[in-house]
């Protein structure tokens, strides 16, 4: 992309009718790493792999939990995603203390939308460099949500963002029908799946450059239908996801890699 008179603020559009700033956010996105949202009647299963500047530096966390039903993956600049998440925890906290209750996932969702749309209106502002990805669950069961910088959020069955999310997605596109009816376990094997194909050859899944995040409700028993809270794998607990999701004859990695990589600033 080349500098021209119409991306100078976040208010102008140019003669094609673009908002260039909003296009420039996008790419920031796509130079984060990628990160995988599935979801099926029961769960929904948020996979990212993460990066780290170089070997003297830790990794950088891409799956946060922002509530008990509530969990987000980021793909882009780490620090927009921060004022994004922080403003959710907020608000998960308001309505807890106001009325008793979790916040509805779909309403949560679109206040970050109106926010980062807010940016696209105002001179002097700019949109927030981060993609998220938002699973939860509600009295209706699990949802994923989509966030792009313009400010639009959709619900999605898959989806996949960041670098090289293409790869993903297309996975995702083709073992579309088997998620519906997923279990937990198999959930994860294929958002780590696709994870794997976005990856470039020489590169592996490990526990240290991947992170799970998991909710969803109870399917069987006493306390079928209960809320499961997000539950954070990392570290050496997702070793035995990654064991369980590797192919026959293809043994998962789970020693720590080598490589240095871009971090999401």
């Amino acid at each position: 992309m080349f500098r021209n008179n119409y991306d100078n603020d976040a208010v102008t559009f140019s003669p094609q009718g673009r908002i260039f700033q909003v296009e420039y956010a996008q790419e920031a996105v796509k130079q984060g790493s990628v990160v995988v949202g599935l979801v099926s009647k029961t769960h929904a299963v948020l996979v990212a792999l993460k990066r780290n500047a170089e070997e003297l530096s830790s990794y950088q966390k891409k799956v946060i939990g922002v509530d008990d039903h509530l969990g987000v993956a980021i793909a882009g600049l780490a620090s927009d995603a921060r004022v994004l998440l922080n403003f959710m925890k907020q608000q998960s906290l308001a309505s807890k203390m106001t009325y008793g209750r979790p916040i509805p996932l779909e309403r949560v969702v679109n206040q970050i939308g109106d926010r980062a749309q807010t940016n696209t209106q105002q001179y002097g502002k700019r949109p927030y460099g981060v993609g998220l990805l938002v699973a939860g669950v509600d009295e209706t069961g699990p949802h994923l949500f989509e966030f792009v910088p313009s400010g639009m959020t959709q619900e999605m069955l898959a989806c996949a963002i960041g670098g090289r999310s293409q790869m993903a997605r297309t996975y995702l596109e083709r073992h579309l029908d088997e998620f519906e009816n997923a279990t937990r376990d198999e959930l994860i094997k294929h958002g780590l799946r696709a994870l794997k194909e976005s990856m470039s050859q020489d590169k592996e899944l490990t526990v240290e450059n991947t992170s799970v995040g998991v909710i969803g409700t109870v399917a069987e028993g006493k306390r079928k239908g209960k809320v499961e809270s997000f539950k954070l794998y990392d570290g050496p607990d997702v070793g035995p996801l990654l064991e369980a999701s590797a192919d026959a004859g293809e043994p998962a990695t789970v020693e720590a890699g080598r490589e240095s990589m871009d971090v999401d600033s």
